[in-house]
């Protein structure tokens, strides 16, 4: 019993102790924490007033340096930002994205865009002074098409594709074929790999200068001594900052080098090209804003498998949008296609069933391509509907709309589709083309290969009109087509002078009694 009072005294005295430790601790600090404010007070009145402004700035300043860094919670996937961890992103849908990054640790001032030192002023529209802009006209002229007549300065580009398709490919070659001063920074080669990969495409530029280096600053510095015409960064998501405390790669340092890339490339004017990873979705990897902070959105699509590939041209602020360069993957680099219809359109003398020539417009380009289809009986309880390059979706509408308004049998047979040459179409315009090609094989008759197809086809089996005729039966007629299907209702038939015959249909039976009769 005494020892068990002894215990509660003494924790009582500890208890007691502590408290007036901690109680004399905080008083300790309120009387120096108002020694010091009477101080800098005391210090501003002993200032004169031209000097007093120059130090409240300063004492703020410090006070913000010596605040707390804060942190905030990424999606990895769509970069969505939110103050907590979230097990499902509310923007993606994603599972299991979201990583705490910190933010800037100091705050820091953001030049701004214009040249000029004076603040800028609002100014009347029609008071602006109209300038052309110079374009950098390049020997590639796939390139030059899809950036709308070559690279305007200043400008920064964003270029994205799959793994392995050719991206660095394209950008090297660019750096090592046209006669311009250009830096290439690259994060993920090294510069023993970046030459032999030079060495096979041709190294014909004496002035590309070559830069393994992923701290954004110093690929800063060396740009502005070197001032080059053009700057290549390989890639966007190697890059970092030391402004902002995460790791290469994740949302915040990709928006943030990309937001001081593009800030230098106003100043200065040197266009800016950068590689961008995408996802397995497709998009590019990295925050949504990245696409929306650049001047110019290029993709490069293609199978690996296949030697084309094709440039898409997404966003573009000093151009058109959804232009398209073809390219052919050979063993020497990526060579511009300049004729691509009678690359994708087979030539032979015998004809065979399942195929049908489809005239389509790629962004303001028009393309012929071939529509290969396969048509058997089904071995299994299920048929298949198999597609490649073409949306799989569209394929069971037309194959619905054939079985139903039009009396074909196609619902217990197996159907293939593919696009030639591995390129993937989503004009409507080559409906008709599928559906023919669909009955070809079906019938086992083959189309007469100097006729083409260009319609869409609605629900009800009619035919209806398609876009930009004129440029469509231009490009048939300087490949030597004879003959080419349309809807009836299609603007400019009877205006039409050129020599290739035009044969208006509304209805698919027409077409059917046309093409096999």
């Amino acid at each position: 019993m005494i020892a068990l009072l002894f215990d509660i005294g003494l924790t009582t005295i500890y208890t007691a102790k502590l408290y007036f430790l901690v109680l004399w601790q905080t008083t300790l600090e309120k009387i120096f924490k108002k020694i010091f404010l009477f101080s800098v007070i005391f210090r501003i009145k002993s200032l004169k007033a031209s000097k007093r402004q120059a130090f409240l700035n300063n004492f703020v300043k410090t006070k913000r340096t010596m605040s707390k860094a804060k942190s905030a919670f990424f999606c990895q996937n769509c970069g969505h930002e939110a103050p907590k961890w979230l097990g499902k992103c509310p923007s993606c849908k994603e599972w299991n994205t979201f990583v705490e990054e910190r933010t800037e640790k100091t705050p820091k001032h953001v030049v701004s865009f214009s040249k000029s030192t004076h603040a800028q002023q609002a100014v009347l529209i029609q008071e602006v002074q109209k300038s052309e802009e110079s374009r950098i006209s390049l020997q590639d002229f796939e390139l030059n098409r899809v950036l709308g007549g070559g690279i305007v300065p200043g400008s920064i580009n964003l270029l994205g594709g799959d793994p392995g398709i050719g991206k660095s490919t394209l950008l090297l070659q660019l750096a090592i074929k046209e006669q311009l001063k250009v830096l290439y920074v690259s994060g993920e080669e090294s510069e023993q790999q970046i030459r032999m990969r030079a060495e096979r495409l041709g190294l014909d530029n004496p002035n590309c200068f070559l830069l393994t280096e992923t701290n954004l600053q110093q690929v800063l510095v060396q740009a502005e001594a070197l001032q080059p015409q053009l700057l290549i960064i390989d890639s966007i998501q190697t890059l970092y900052t030391d402004s902002v405390e995460s790791s290469p790669g994740s949302v915040v340092q990709v928006r943030e080098c990309t937001a001081n890339l593009l800030r230098f490339a106003k100043q200065t004017d040197i266009p800016i090209f950068l590689i961008g990873h995408i996802t397995k979705d497709g998009t590019i990897a990295g925050p949504k804003v990245l696409e929306h902070m650049v001047d110019a959105v290029l993709q490069f699509e293609g199978d690996r498998h296949h030697i084309y590939r094709l440039l898409r041209s997404i966003k573009n602020r000093f151009g058109s949008t959804n232009e398209l360069g073809i390219y052919s993957m050979q063993g020497n680099g990526l060579i511009p296609v300049a004729n691509p219809s009678e690359v994708l359109v087979s030539i032979g003398s015998e004809a065979l069933s399942g195929v049908a020539i489809a005239s389509m417009v790629d962004g303001i380009r028009p393309l012929l391509i071939e529509v290969q289809a396969l048509v058997s009986s089904a071995a299994y309880g299920t048929p298949q509907r198999s597609s490649t390059g073409f949306d799989v979706k569209r394929l069971n509408m037309l194959l619905a709309v054939l079985e139903k308004r039009c009396g074909f049998r196609l619902a217990a047979k197996d159907v293939f589709l593919n696009i030639a040459g591995g390129i993937k179409v989503d004009d409507p315009a080559i409906d008709l083309a599928v559906a023919m090609a669909i009955l070809s094989s079906n019938a086992d008759l083959a189309i007469d290969k100097t006729i083409s197809f260009a319609a869409e086809i609605g629900l009800s089996g009619e035919l209806r009109p398609v876009n930009r005729l004129e440029q469509r039966l231009s490009e048939l007629e300087k490949l030597g087509y004879k003959k080419i299907i349309v809807s009836k209702y299609s603007k400019g038939i009877k205006e039409h002078k050129n020599q290739i015959e035009i044969i208006p249909c509304t209805k698919i039976e027409e077409v059917v009694r046309a093409v096999f009769a």
